[in-house]
């Protein structure tokens, strides 16, 4: 992997939800490392402040270059007064990343409603609450990145997987839109599909699957593995790699997509 430059996001603010576990973390971690003040939100308040804590410490700064802010992003009113905040104390911010998600699956039949709306509101409608607060003041500035963490599940559905495959193609919808609605202001707005990804949120989802498959999480972990063709899982560093690049001048021209990086399993 490249290493990344230390500069190359000096003087830009990033916002980034579910920032305490996982792609969310990873790119907190990538875009201070390249110079970016990083603002994390995340229900998980605890890890999200030992990261920021971790983060401010590793670097030479006088000041303070990451910050937490604790939010439920599935409430509305909460996600406006987060934002609120924010941009009053930041006024311009250069880029959101939006990777905070959670899975739940079942066979149709034992989809509940609640746990239908659970995925929904958390993948879906916690994503357009945090796209349309910052919307505004990325067309006043006419500059800036929306990138949105959507799943390889979103493009290639799975059984069992109503709720979650629905939210993440509904991710993909989404974004397009946006992107649409900001290219006039010269902003653009990308998603991220991820394939399997070595985070906290794939072991859960291989303690669900392996369960209803009769075999152990470690076996299905290494069948997954075997299915694709560089034969490993993506580490969360690879994904936050493919955010800077959305976020960096250099993909100024690049709006709409819904890049996939799922090491070939597309091709299967």
């Amino acid at each position: 992997m490249a290493s990344p430059s230390l500069n190359r996001f000096k003087h830009h603010t990033v916002i980034i939800t579910g920032s305490a576990h996982g792609i969310g973390r990873a790119c907190m971690q990538r875009f201070r490392q390249e110079g970016a003040t990083v603002i994390g939100i995340d229900s998980d308040h605890n890890a999200n402040q030992q990261l920021v804590a971790q983060l401010n410490g590793c670097y030479d700064h006088e000041l303070k270059m990451a910050f937490a802010f604790e939010c439920d992003l599935s409430d509305e009113s909460a996600v406006e007064h987060t934002f609120a905040t924010l941009l009053s104390r930041w006024p311009t911010i250069n880029t959101l990343i939006c990777s905070a998600g959670i899975y739940s699956g079942q066979p149709l039949p034992q989809v509940t409603t609640a746990a239908w709306q659970q995925v929904l509101n958390t993948n879906l409608s916690a994503l357009f609450y945090c796209n349309r607060a910052i919307s505004h003041t990325l067309q006043q500035q006419r500059c800036g990145s929306i990138i949105n963490i959507s799943s390889m599940a979103g493009k290639s559905s799975f059984p069992a997987s109503a709720q979650y495959s629905a939210s993440k193609s509904g991710v993909i919808g989404l974004t397009r839109s946006v992107a649409l609605d900001l290219a006039p202001f010269h902003c653009t707005a990308n998603a991220i599909c991820p394939g399997n990804t070595d985070t906290r949120m794939l072991r859960q989802v291989a303690e669900v699957v392996s369960a209803r498959q009769g075999i152990t999480p470690t076996a299905w972990l290494a069948q997954r593995q075997q299915e694709c063709p560089m034969g490993r899982f993506a580490d969360p560093a690879e994904i936050a790699g493919a955010a800077a690049f959305l976020a960096s001048e250099d993909a100024r021209y690049l709006t709409g997509q819904a890049i996939e990086i799922d090491g070939g399993m597309v091709l299967c």
